[in-house]
């Protein structure tokens, strides 16, 4: 049963707080900044109003998982402090004298009052309307980026998932007949995948072969779970505990495995919209949604200033939609030409790496250009793509030809909306926008190193946005509290 949030109650140590937490703490400057009761309107509806105990204030329960952030420290640890740092029982809004909650109790509010809430566009929009209101906004520029946090987990090799999926499958035959060890294929003792893969096949038919053993429930799921397994590694040679993360590239020789956080900022360093996508996502097609939660947000733009992830074909046609005449403030690479494809065609271009990746989310391997320049049709730059991965791709069909000695993807270097973009990039207006790009660079720099957005503390991409939210409705209070002096 839920109550509404109790101020802090009547004690004979609250004086303490005038004499302990000074006027300057940032935590005191927290709270006299921002009204929390709008987490207890958009959570109200999560708890039942008239039944069960009592439950602990959502105010405060979000009040804990900011002060997890702010000082990037573990439940254990934020919930230890607690008893005794008279700035955090402050902020808490506790009596000096209250007892703090098990630590136990904040990942059960994690996982079933903020579930199915839209936490990240929530908090971006409460300190958004704070620097509105304030008049701390003076700008009509939204700068963008995407900065990368590696998944929690460490990706499981392709053989070790086999081999541990392979022995589940054995075990479970050899509880309903023993005798089945001498019938069954020999193991692989080398570390070659490909053998692996060959081992599992013949284990399968082995099991399959006796038709009764292989309709045995605590089997047969078993085996279907090997089955996906070897057709899964098939496509990807890679597993892992958190299905949402995905393997990205930085570079072309530099990779990782996680999640990429797309945001929109302010001249003023105020962050006004946020997406989190799995790892190969590219950049650039986020750029319209960015553009939107920003607008949504009470954010006038007239500017979008970004690097060359961001100078495709389509957002450059931003600045003819609904009459918005918005610049793009990116520098041109002949690349970035999306073509004619449309829809699932659409390949997307990694500026990292300087190379395409397909819908399937494996980077080209090498590039090559034809034609040349100023003389007939245009320059093509053509993307070469691994065919082995080819062959074996979910969504070959009707993007490779069976037996083709190559996988390609080419693009025109030109077309009107970059000739317009170049003359653009030649203006002084170009010049000094674009030197307000490393801003964003910077924010990312303290996201990551400040606040611990290097690393996702847990598993899934709900778990990322939830992440990313608090991280970022920290920075955007600090920024806020600085432009206010």
């Amino acid at each position: 049963m839920l109550l509404q949030q109790q101020k802090i109650q009547l004690s004979a140590y609250s004086d303490l707080y005038d004499l302990i937490v000074p006027k300057d703490n940032l935590l005191r400057k927290i709270n006299e900044l921002i009204d929390f009761s709008f987490i207890y309107d958009e959570l109200v509806d999560k708890y039942c109003s008239n039944n069960g105990r009592n439950a602990e204030s959502p105010i405060r329960m979000f009040k804990y998982l900011l002060l997890k952030t702010i000082y990037s420290i573990s439940d254990v640890d934020v919930v230890e402090r607690s008893r005794y740092d008279m700035s955090f029982k402050y902020f808490l809004e506790m009596a000096p004298e209250d007892a703090v909650i098990n630590s136990s109790s904040l990942t059960k509010f994690r996982k079933l009052r903020l579930k199915d809430t839209d936490l990240l566009n929530l908090l971006i929009n409460k300190t958004v309307s704070i620097a509105i209101e304030k008049e701390i906004i003076k700008s009509k520029s939204i700068i963008v980026d995407a900065t990368h946090s590696l998944s929690r987990s460490n990706p499981y090799s392709a053989l070790e998932v086999l081999r541990e999926r392979s022995k589940l499958l054995r075990k479970a035959v050899y509880v309903i007949d023993e005798d089945m060890k001498d019938r069954m294929p020999q193991k692989n003792a080398s570390s070659e995948l490909e053998k692996e893969l060959a081992y599992c096949r013949e284990l399968e038919k082995c099991i399959e072969s006796d038709q009764t053993l292989s309709s045995v429930p605590a089997v047969k799921e078993k085996l279907n779970l090997l089955k996906e397994t070897v057709g899964d590694t098939q496509e990807n040679y890679i597993l892992s505990k958190d299905t949402d993360a995905k393997i990205g590239h930085k570079s072309v020789d530099s990779k990782f495995f996680g999640y990429k956080t797309h945001l929109a900022m302010t001249e003023e360093r105020i962050i006004t919209a946020a997406v989190v996508r799995s790892g190969e996502k590219g950049d650039g097609p986020e750029l319209p949604m960015l553009l939107k939660l920003s607008q949504d947000n009470g954010i006038q733009v007239d500017t979008v200033i970004g690097d060359s992830a961001y100078s495709g074909k389509e957002n450059l046609k931003l600045k003819d939609k609904d009459d918005q005449n918005i610049k793009i403030v990116a520098k041109l690479n002949p690349a970035i030409t999306q073509g004619s494809r449309k829809g699932d065609d659409r390949f997307d271009y990694n500026k990292d790496a300087d190379m395409f990746v397909c819908p399937a989310g494996h980077l080209a391997i090498r590039k090559a250009r034809q034609g040349k320049k100023d003389i007939g049709v245009n320059q093509v730059d053509s993307y070469f793509f691994d065919i082995e991965k080819c062959k074996i791709c979910p969504l070959r069909d009707g993007c490779y030809k069976p037996g083709a000695k190559t996988k390609s993807y080419s693009v025109s270097i030109k077309s009107s909306l970059h000739q317009e973009q170049m003359i653009f990039q030649k203006t002084e207006y170009y010049k000094e926008k674009s030197k307000h790009r490393y801003k964003i660079e910077a924010k990312n720099g303290e996201l990551k190193n400040v606040h611990g957005y290097d690393r996702a503390i847990a598993y899934g991409i709900n778990s990322m946005q939830m992440q990313g939210a608090l991280a970022i409705f920290t920075v955007n209070l600090k920024r806020i509290l600085k432009l206010s002096k």
